[in-house]
């Protein structure tokens, strides 16, 4: 697990963003990044030179972090990649004092998420008219 620091590190963890969570639904290049992306700390598991997990962290109060773009590739699903990006996002914010972490996970992420420790809250949004989120919480 590390932090992407050059240029094209950041290229091929946006890629497998998009690629995951964006091209199924013919969403644009592009759509895989929001305003929040400077300020955000950024995960990637890799494989010699492929990226194969990525996610994301930021903080919306002193007290409260939120993990976003979680995805891992395909063929390494399954494998403890996704939990151990997660636990490292969790980590860098734990830090820094925060008291729980929420995120939105999809419908088949949310076993994912609880056998992390997150725990449902509230039914939440819909993306792209057919994938049901649900928020979760996580306090540390």
């Amino acid at each position: 697990m590390c932090e992407p620091q050059t240029e094209k590190e950041f290229e091929k963890y946006y890629e497998l963003r998009w690629k995951m969570l964006r091209k199924p639904w013919n969403q644009p290049k592009g759509s895989e990044k929001d305003e929040r992306e400077g300020e955000s700390t950024h995960i990637m598991a890799r494989t010699d030179d492929k990226v194969v997990g990525v996610g994301r962290v930021h903080f919306n109060s002193i007290a409260e972090a939120q993990v976003r773009y979680m995805a891992v590739e395909e063929g390494y699903q399954g494998g403890g990649i996704g939990g151990l990006i997660l636990k490292a996002l969790e980590g860098r914010v734990e830090k820094k004092g925060v008291k729980y972490i929420v995120l939105d996970a999809r419908e088949n992420a949310v076993g994912f998420y609880k056998k992390h420790g997150y725990r449902i809250i509230a039914k939440s949004y819909l993306l792209f008219g057919c994938i049901q989120h649900w928020k979760m919480r996580k306090d540390l």
